[in-house]
């Protein structure tokens, strides 16, 4: 069984997202640890990828980076077995399936279950395809976040019937990046889902400030942040780490 409930056992969880390899894998194991020092229950480690599609410019750029310097999957996983060596706070791949695919599904999530990945998140893997990979990631103790979008409403009852782990609720239309409001109607989604899942539903894309945090954490049991985590690690580069707790942590209280 993967360790992401965990995360949630202790009210609104705060879920931190980072690029590996941005701005080096060095850096990337400290700001993992730093992020859980300062308050995050779970990591999302985006594996670089040259075409992500479902990112805002701040990640795309953080992509580039880390690619540019040659960060390859098995850097990835070594990143995971270092910060294993320290920690078990639940882990979860972002990546797009191309990466896996290339990798080879078996290996890939075979190496995802001797470092303790609880799970994976792939924004262009469709729920028509996910049987591509579902049964081999749960065979690894590996669970297939599902992602539910503000146009899913259809969608929801089937999505959300096999989903495992917890549901990644998309708060936004469009890409990931900070904004300065939050118009959609996720008390009536998350409604709408929870009619059919006991799962934790996590609310991302767009969070960023810890009043939007605070007003979300009342209706939602997690709160991911991504693209505002990778702009300060960007703008501090490998010396990020107290800019990076200080956010974390302020986030978190706003969660509580």
């Amino acid at each position: 069984m993967s360790k992401i409930a965990n995360a949630f056992k202790d009210g609104t969880a705060f879920i931190g997202f980072l690029t590996a390899g941005d701005p080096t894998i060095d850096k990337t194991v400290e700001y993992i640890l730093a992020m859980e020092e300062a308050g995050c229950d779970l990591i999302e480690i985006g594996i670089p990828f040259s075409d992500p599609m479902a990112e805002g410019v701040v990640i795309q750029d953080a992509n580039v980076r880390a690619l540019k310097h040659n960060t390859t999957t098995d850097d990835v996983f070594d990143i995971v077995a270092r910060v294993r060596e320290k920690t078990d706070i639940p882990l979860v791949f972002l990546t797009y399936i191309n990466p896996v695919f290339f990798y080879g599904y078996e290996k890939f999530f075979k190496r995802c279950a001797e470092l303790g990945i609880d799970g994976i998140i792939s924004p262009d893997l469709p729920y028509e395809e996910k049987g591509e990979i579902a049964d081999i990631a749960l065979s690894n103790d590996v669970d297939v976040i599902s992602l539910i979008a503000p146009t899913s409403s259809e969608r929801i009852k089937m999505i959300a019937s096999e989903a495992t782990g917890f549901i990644y609720v998309v708060s936004s239309l469009g890409v990931t990046g900070m904004r300065s409001e939050i118009k959609t109607d996720l008390k009536s989604i998350l409604s709408d889902i929870r009619e059919v899942t006991d799962l934790p539903l996590a609310v991302g894309f767009g969070i960023n400030t810890p009043e939007q945090a605070a007003e979300i954490s009342k209706i939602a049991d997690g709160i991911i942040v991504g693209s505002a985590i990778v702009k300060i690690i960007e703008e501090h580069g490998e010396d990020a780490n107290a800019a990076l707790k200080e956010y974390v942590s302020s986030m978190k209280n706003a969660c509580k």
